[in-house]
């Protein structure tokens, strides 16, 4: 099993997003942010963390560039937590992961909640794999190589 240290600096695009948001809570305080939670308080209501830990998943979040700490919108002395573009590029990650749970997760009757579009109220449509031609491809469809970043 490869270190965590390791995994922060592979080459594997996969285990450093992992090494980055794949603790259960800190995508747990990403889905919440995407509801507009912005306040530790209200983050401590939802998900019902310890302090101690949520502070520490906030801070990481933060060091990370995923979320911005800024003063209260309402102009009172709290501070709020705001997702950052970086933040924002999670969305279709917390999507995915959200409808593969709808579909394999969930017995016959079980109620879940869905995510709809603001404007016509429908549910969002289901995310794929494409290639740029639009082809929806699958794992046996694709092959990996090592690039350099060109930031």
């Amino acid at each position: 099993m490869a270190k965590q240290t390791q995994l922060a600096h592979c080459e594997c695009p996969v285990a450093r997003a992992l090494e980055a948001i794949g603790d259960r809570w800190v995508l747990l305080i990403i889905r919440d942010a995407f509801d507009d939670v912005r306040r530790f308080g209200e983050f401590h209501k939802r998900l019902g963390l310890a302090r101690n830990v949520l502070t520490i998943k906030l801070k990481q979040l933060v060091e990370l560039g995923i979320l911005a700490v800024q003063p209260a919108s309402d102009g009172s002395a709290y501070k709020e937590y705001v997702l950052t573009d970086m933040g924002r590029a999670v969305f279709p990650i917390v999507v995915s992961l959200r409808q593969w749970g709808e579909r394999y997760l969930f017995e016959q009757g079980e109620s879940y909640s869905q995510l709809l579009d603001n404007d016509q109220a429908e549910q969002v449509q289901t995310i794929s794999v494409r290639s740029r031609s639009g082809k929806a491809l699958n794992p046996e469809d694709c092959h990996r190589r090592v690039v350099r970043h060109e930031g």
